[in-house]
């Protein structure tokens, strides 16, 4: 098989690299990103690279052909490339998740590839504030003070349109919880924390963790959803997969993990008000919208993706957690220019 990985060199990116070069089944396996690795890259990052900006200033056309070059001959194409930073420029955000998206879509059904595995997110989902778990047919209606969420529904619309339009391109949309890793411990530090927040806080001096009262989220480690997406690959599948590691981390849980710190639940209201003061004077990296996010989206039932991929995640939620902390704390990365670590990036 011929796999072209669009937003290779990420967090998800890497992971699925790891994933797909240890596959025999997959003889050609090709890399799109906009910073593509430097010169000759060691593994997993040992692959054919092809560097194009999917979100792009100006006509479509060159991106498209660019995409569709490099999709020529693929049995699947894995679409990942999303923008969360900068989050002050909305405009740049949704050239690349939701433009991005639909130059993919239109690049892989002009060069004929009969497979798209694309990486939605929970946060398509609107809001749920049981713990009951909610499968794939519930509402993809978003949080709409998150602009994560709304590129996320916009998306999965622009996946609608192409199903629609082109029947015989099958489509599979991977929807997963909290994506975490060691190596992706700075880029994530740096894109949620920021340069305000020191990394070595997290080993072991944080005394006191606030937490919005009454938040709980999911997460999976970034290996165990490759597997999802190899599996997805190989089975060739349709449809919506739920993705999250065994459990739910709520307060108690989360300050576990970090540091054995004292957990202080605050009203999420209040921690809004403080994080848009903070976002707004470019003190914090993101916006309320990500606590709006976190406070509203559903427990996944990943029931589906078992019976289907046959999916069995090694990583709890609480172990893929504990790796991203030792990762922020240590400053862990790779040779890939949105994962480099902190030694690499001084």
């Amino acid at each position: 098989m011929r796999v072209v990985v669009v937003g290779a060199s990420g967090n998800l990116g890497t992971a699925v690299l790891r994933r797909l070069r240890q596959d025999a089944t997959i003889t050609s396996l090709v890399g799109v990103a906009r910073r593509a690795p430097r010169q000759t890259p060691p593994p997993p990052y040992d692959v054919e690279w092809v560097q194009c900006h999917i979100g792009a200033d100006g006509d479509d056309e060159p991106v498209v052909a660019a995409l569709a070059a490099a999709f020529a001959g693929a049995n699947a194409v894995v679409h990942l490339a999303w923008a969360i930073q900068p989050s002050h420029h909305r405009r740049y955000q949704r050239a690349v998740n939701v433009l991005g998206t639909r130059r993919v879509v239109d690049a892989a059904r002009r060069a004929g590839v009969p497979h798209l595995v694309v990486s939605s997110s929970v946060g398509v989902y609107g809001p749920a504030h049981d713990d009951e778990p909610k499968d794939e047919r519930f509402p993809t209606t978003g949080v709409p003070t998150s602009d994560y969420s709304v590129d996320k529904v916009e998306q999965e619309r622009v996946l609608d349109r192409a199903e629609e339009e082109e029947p015989g391109l099958a489509i599979a949309r991977m929807r997963p919880a909290l994506v975490f890793q060691h190596d992706a411990g700075h880029e994530i530090h740096g894109i949620f924390l920021g340069p305000f927040v020191p990394g070595r806080l997290l080993d072991g001096r944080v005394p006191l963790l606030p937490w919005p009262r009454g938040v709980r989220v999911q997460a999976v480690h970034a290996d165990d959803l490759a597997e999802a997406f190899r599996e997805a690959i190989v089975r060739q599948v349709r449809g919506a997969f739920n993705l999250a590691g065994p459990g739910i981390l709520r307060g108690p849980d989360v300050a576990a993990v970090v540091s054995q710190s004292k957990l202080r639940e605050v009203p999420p209201q209040l921690l809004r008000a403080g994080l848009l003061v903070a976002w707004h004077a470019r003190v914090a990296p993101v916006g309320p919208g990500w606590l709006d996010l976190a406070a509203s989206v559903p427990v996944l039932d990943t029931s589906r993706a078992e019976r289907v991929l046959g999916w069995r995640p090694r990583y709890t939620a609480a172990e893929a957690l504990r790796e991203l902390v030792d990762g922020i704390a240590s400053g862990a990365g790779t040779v890939s220019p949105p994962l480099l670590a902190r030694h690499l990036r001084a």
